[in-house]
């Protein structure tokens, strides 16, 4: 795996390159936009060209995007789902315009329709999205989730369903994170069990569909469909599990990037980076 981290894009979104390079990280995951305000202003051309030439260097290796926290493509019709939407094609807008190939999103959450309908929604809403950006190529990487409250993709299955009912599945791919695995029942602790969940992604999507791993431990236990992030290491997965998820040879070349609370310094970032790296087979 190409092991990385998320990056702020604080003073112009070229700085992630410079935060990227201080700790030497494989791969990189930003935000296009503040991730908890619906809409932003777009790139200038200044930054853009300065975001284009670092990303050209290709020292960094793969930079993708993470949509914005407010987004819920699964949600009832009315103003929240047309500013969901309104909201992704602003992303993939700038996207396009940084060459970010592609940007992780949550599902949804059905919010009580009941996870059929929620499913329905999250494809028309993406073929919406996708009509109305059919001149980019940025792609939308469905991300697995701990299953919290009503948030959908805490199964595989869900993922597939929408894959199966979105009109352009080239548009399409999956982000898996192991927290999420883990909160959501999938025991990724031993081989066995990691190579149980990573083979119903094979059954159901095909491995070809996974562009990005986040690698988190765990606060939150197995099965308990919390969402909480913690230092490799330090939760209940543990440091041993991602022994086998990193010497994976399936996604040698896969980006992976840590989402672990950190300080402006990034020392989380390092210590986090230094216990995968010494669990890397040389």
């Amino acid at each position: 795996m190409k092991l990385g981290s998320h990056m702020s894009i604080a003073g112009g979104t070229w700085k992630a390159f410079d935060r990227a390079r201080s700790i030497n990280c494989e791969s990189v995951q930003i935000f296009v936009k503040s991730n908890m305000q619906w809409f932003g202003k777009p790139p200038s051309e200044v930054d853009a060209a300065r975001f284009k030439t670092e990303l050209a260097k290709g020292d960094v290796g793969t930079v993708f995007g993470h949509a914005g926290y407010l987004i819920n493509l699964a949600g009832p019709e009315g103003s929240k789902l047309d500013k969901s939407m309104e909201s992704l094609i602003q992303e993939i807008e700038f996207a396009s315009q940084l060459k970010v190939p592609f940007l992780v999103l949550h599902p949804g959450a059905h919010l009580g329709q009941g996870e059929g309908e929620g499913i329905k929604r999250i494809a028309s809403a993406l073929d919406l999205v996708f009509k109305a950006t059919k001149k980019s190529s940025v792609r939308i990487a469905l991300e697995n989730t701990a299953g919290q409250g009503t948030c959908l993709g805490n199964q595989i299955g869900h993922l597939s369903e929408i894959f199966n009912k979105v009109n352009h599945q080239d548009r399409l791919g999956i982000c898996l994170d192991t927290a999420h695995f883990f909160a959501a029942g999938y025991d990724i602790r031993k081989p066995i069990g990691w190579n149980k969940a990573i083979g119903e992604v094979e059954s159901m999507l095909g491995l070809d569909q996974i562009l990005a791993f986040h690698l988190n431990d765990s606060k939150s236990d197995l099965n308990s469909r919390v969402d909480r992030h913690d230092h490799i290491g330090h939760g209940l997965i543990g440091k041993t599990a991602f022994k086998h998820i990193v010497n994976d040879t399936r996604f040698a070349n896969i980006p992976a990037c840590l989402e672990t609370p950190k300080s402006p310094d990034m020392h989380e970032d390092v210590e986090n980076l230094k216990t995968l790296r010494s669990l890397e087979k040389i």
